[in-house]
């Protein structure tokens, strides 16, 4: 079978994300696998070129993985024509300033998100991108994992009739650091580092939403840091700056309404770590990461209000679960197979620098409406 190889400049991969779910869980499977198949046949094999700033954690990653290639000089990563495809998942304050060297570089990128720290700087990555003819893509991972994969089932089948309301859930208690260390950086709880829950989780909302629903209108949000007070990587004190808690409701075309809640600072009682339930008027549906489960018309249930007496009802055991029907791979490495073919033989790939933007802007309005305690309509970016 016929093979080309594709350089990619990885940037950041000493991070968590940019290690476990880009270089591990994505590139490296994608060579095990033995490249990405494309429409006619061959396969493109990734050659990884690892980037970062510390160069004992380059190296050692690189020794771990079999790779030779590295280096903490960027410049002379995208200088070099053999990694025509960069790729960024740096901290989002240092991020904007390497896209804009990757595209004078004339490289295609791909990134994480947030794409830039401001709407008009995400703007001008995409028009950036746009006049240099570059192709572009943002990591919308969640829209590729299995429970969300059947929600869009649902929706493209019109199982929701008329789409009234989506409620979500999503978090967990991260672990102030002191007696037990936590999950995630510190950098996350300082809004100086570019941390906070709104600019992390609302990109996220938006390309959710917008995909399976309609784009988000308007935004009413309270962004509120319930720890004031956690312990770094290295055991010391320092005051949480940023945001680790939102509650939102999302007006979106058509007129369903969203209400999300996103907290770094709640214990979990849900089957997953995110649900969404969505309401129509023909079914409902719950899903998570994995599993999706429905409740049609036909097939609801008539419960009757009076807290005097015990609940009998299992409310639980009287909705469907829906089917796989498909293989379902890991989300980030899907993704990222989507956007080589979009690279190498020009497939489809929607989410780009613009829809990237969208992301941020809906982050910032997030955080004008708390600070301004209203309602902040978003008008629709364009380039």
């Amino acid at each position: 079978m016929a093979q080309q190889s594709l350089g990619v400049v990885m940037n950041g991969v000493t991070g968590r994300m940019g290690y476990r779910q880009h270089l591990v869980r994505s590139v490296l499977a994608i060579q095990e696998q033995g490249g990405v198949e494309l429409s006619d046949g061959t396969r493109v094999q990734l050659e990884p070129l690892l980037v970062g700033r510390n160069e004992n954690k380059l190296r050692e990653i690189a020794e771990r993985h079999g790779l030779t290639r590295w280096t903490t000089d960027l410049d002379a990563a995208l200088s070099d024509s053999n990694y025509p495809l960069y790729f960024d998942a740096q901290l989002t304050s240092v991020r904007e300033e390497s896209i804009v060297a990757a595209i004078d570089a004339g490289k295609d990128i791909y990134t994480e998100k947030p794409v830039a720290t401001g709407v008009a700087g995400a703007l001008d990555l995409a028009r950036r991108a746009k006049r240099a003819g570059v192709k572009n893509g943002v990591v919308h991972d969640k829209l590729y994992l299995p429970g969300l994969l059947k929600l869009k089932r649902l929706v493209d089948g019109g199982f929701f009739g008329r789409v009234l309301s989506v409620r979500g859930e999503f978090g967990y208690w991260v672990f102030e650091g002191d007696w037990q260390q936590a999950q995630r950086p510190s950098w996350n709880y300082r809004a100086q580092d570019g941390g906070g829950i709104v600019v992390d989780m609302f990109c996220h909302w938006d390309y959710v939403l917008h995909n399976l629903f309609g784009r988000v209108q308007a935004v009413t949000a309270k962004a509120v840091t319930h720890i004031p007070e956690r312990w770094d990587e290295q055991n010391r004190g320092y005051e949480a700056t940023a945001d680790d808690a939102a509650y939102a409701i999302f007006e979106l075309e058509g007129g369903v309404i969203a209400q999300l809640n996103s907290s770094w600072a709640v214990r979990v009682h849900r089957d997953e770590l995110v649900e969404f339930q969505v309401d129509g008027t023909h079914g409902s549906a719950v899903a998570g990461l994995q599993r999706c489960v429905v409740q049609s018309r036909a097939t609801t249930p008539k419960p009757v209000w009076n807290p005097d007496l015990p609940e009998t009802n299992r409310y639980r055991e009287q909705w469907q679960e829906v089917p796989d029907n498909a293989v379902m791979d890991n989300g980030f490495k899907a993704q990222w197979e989507q956007f080589i073919r979009h690279v190498v033989e020009d497939a489809p790939h929607t989410y780009d620098f613009l829809a990237g933007a969208r992301g941020v802007q809906l982050a910032e309005a997030g955080l004008e409406s708390s600070a301004k305690a209203c309602r902040v309509e978003l008008p629709e970016l364009s380039l």
